[in-house]
């Protein structure tokens, strides 16, 4: 909405409101898509957006699905994710996303609407200080109460969520700011976006000698290298050296799933090479990872004998939890170039060190201890449907948004990745009802892509209602629901370390039902829905699954609430202490028995 050129200077910028300097400045910004609800104090906002037909809004049904869809935007594309909300539960209902992106440097601009200024600190309907409560969460926040402001506050908050290691920010902007006129703002602007830091010569230098000493290195890889693009350069090191690679749960295609460096996921849930590998290496080189508790298990015993290099674009990460040896503070790909060069002009001299030895290792211990479950299909169980979904959905065009529980290491673990961005899930916070809306945005995001959600039941009793956006928004999301009548990794915990005593997991009992049945309601919201209970339905389900394109498909798998996901290292203990199975640990010598050495052609 222009409104008219003062009078008596018909040369003047005509005068815009305070919320269309916002969808401008989003503009400028290269902001194409919105997740959001209209509320009372953010009403001038969606009154613009009338006179915005490039920007696309997507109108959740709650104000998390907005942050997660914004987030699984983010994710898929390296973009900035935006959400609308209004003031006080509105923007309250944001901090659960938020947070998810601080932890997983996702970069979401949140815009929350806020009561008149004349209001603020009255307690007035609706007033929440949002900025406040969130910015233990976010990497920046600000309130603005003026619409001379605003155009330049955008773009100042992109251009933070963008710079350096990515994450959430937030802009609470006041009703009568929103309201009010202002000129035109200058679209031409540059977003202030700061260039990622790059690593000091002589360190490169020295991680390369490091590297070229090493007999028992290992490529440890986090969620950095995905937010860097460095999937290149990443994989060019591992082949030049033969490097042994694990990839932690945010990092999944960073490297190819399938390559035969791979070793898969480290940690509580990791794969026995991968945790195996770690605990014995004598140099870890950690690549945008940030030495999580999940990952090391108790600290002390993690790795004892490896020495560190660590690539992290942020500062305060290295040597936070385990003193680098050598640290590179840098963007992971710039570092990884620069290191693929030092070890060039290094190499001539010195030779590329000899893992053969190393490899008859791993090769041991990825021969006794194979990824995978063994399902053969004589029943219908979690991993055997994850197997066959990989199986039959995983191509160059296929993104997994993956919820919180077993069902997300299960996937972790079968599911294999060859590209990065196909793999998103919520890794440190661990919210459940992440993987619906995610999967929402990611489709906006890519709609020629195949995007399936692959959620627990639990998880998705508590976002499931954006199947109501995306069959509003003809998205073909697919959803696998992993139904084991459970809060599945809670009641794992209880079985295990809380001597069986279930309590308030099972989430059907022999008095009934406590869940809606999943199939009905999908089709209520007008998916199409099957359930299936029979190994030897699972393909075709699958199929019938992927050929839908008008609207979203939710399969509901009914598996045992018995299963239990292994390996597991159990809380608060060594990696040394990882089980195969309940009271079941495999045997890790730390070099490969008599007779039993072979070399896999790396």
């Amino acid at each position: 909405m222009v409104t008219n050129t003062p009078i008596g200077d018909p040369s003047a910028p005509p005068l815009r409101t305070g919320a269309e300097s916002v969808l401008e400045a989003l503009r400028a910004c290269g902001v194409s898509h919105v997740f959001g609800l209209p509320g009372g104090a953010n009403l001038p906002l969606y009154r613009a957006l009338s006179g915005a037909p490039w920007l696309r809004h997507v109108l959740t049904r709650h104000e998390q699905g907005a942050g997660h869809a914004a987030s699984g935007y983010a994710q898929a594309t390296g973009r900035i994710g935006v959400c609308f909300a209004t003031s006080g539960p509105g923007a309250t209902n944001l901090v659960t996303p938020l947070m998810d992106a601080h932890m997983d440097s996702v970069p979401i601009l949140a815009v929350t609407g806020q009561v008149d200024s004349g209001q603020l600190g009255s307690d007035a309907f609706q007033e929440t200080d949002i900025c406040s409560v969130v910015r233990p969460v976010t990497k920046y926040t600000a309130e603005i109460t003026a619409a001379a402001d605003i155009a330049a506050a955008v773009r100042d908050a992109v251009g933070r969520a963008l710079s350096g290691r990515p994450g959430p920010v937030l802009l609470s902007i006041t009703k009568d700011a929103l309201a009010g006129e202002v000129q035109s703002p200058d679209t031409a602007a540059a977003i202030p976006i700061t260039p990622p830091p790059r690593a000091d010569p002589e360190s490169v230098e020295r991680a390369a000698t490091l590297l070229l000493a090493s007999r028992r290195p290992v490529l440890y890889v986090g969620g950095g290298a995905v937010k860097a693009a460095a999937s290149g350069p990443l994989r060019e090191l591992a082949e030049l050296l033969r490097l042994p690679v694990v990839t932690t749960l945010m990092a999944q295609g960073a490297f190819p799933g399938s390559h035969h460096l791979h070793l898969g996921m480290p940690g509580m849930h990791g794969t026995v090479p991968a945790v195996a590998a770690m605990q014995r290496a004598d140099l870890l080189l950690a690549v945008g990872a940030r030495f999580d508790d999940r990952v090391t298990g108790r600290l002390e015993g993690f790795a004892p004998e490896a020495r560190v290099i660590h690539v992290d674009i942020d500062r305060r990460e290295i040597s936070r939890k385990r003193e680098a040896d050598v640290a590179l503070h840098s963007d992971c790909s710039h570092a990884l170039q620069a290191l693929l060069d030092a070890l060039r002009r290094q190499l001539p001299g010195t030779p590329v060190p000899d893992l053969t030895h190393w490899w008859s290792t791993l090769d041991i211990w990825r021969d006794r201890y194979p990824t995978g479950s063994g399902d053969d299909g004589s029943r219908l169980t979690a991993p055997y449907v994850l197997q066959r979904l990989d199986a039959l959905a995983s191509g160059p065009r296929t993104v997994y948004t993956v919820g919180v529980g077993q069902h997300q290491m299960w996937a972790a673990q079968l599911l294999h990745c060859e590209r990065p961005r196909t793999f998103l899930t919520s890794g440190g916070a661990g919210s459940m009802g992440y993987a619906i809306p995610a999967a929402l945005g990611a489709q906006v995001a890519l709609p020629d892509a195949e995007v399936w959600a692959i959620d627990g039941d639990g998880c998705f009793q508590m976002t499931n209602q954006e199947l109501a956006t995306c069959v509003h928004e003809r998205l073909p999301v697919k959803v696998a629901v992993i139904n084991n009548s459970s809060l599945g990794m809670v009641r794992q915990w209880q079985e295990l370390f809380y001597d069986g005593d279930i309590q308030h997991t099972d989430l059907d009992t022999d008095e009934g039902p406590l869940s809606p049945d999943i199939t009905q309601l999908a089709l209520a919201y007008g998916c199409a829905a099957w359930k299936v209970t029979r190994p030897e339905e699972v393909d075709r389900a699958v199929i019938a699954a992927s050929a839908v394109r008008d609207r979203p498909v939710v399969l509901e798998f009914v598996v045992p609430r018995t299963d239990m996901v292994w390996p597991m290292v159990p809380a608060g203990v060594s990696n040394e202490e990882i089980l195969v199975a309940r009271d079941i640990r495999p045997r890790l010598g730390p070099e490969a028995a008599p007779g039993e050495a072979h070399s896999r052609d790396a």
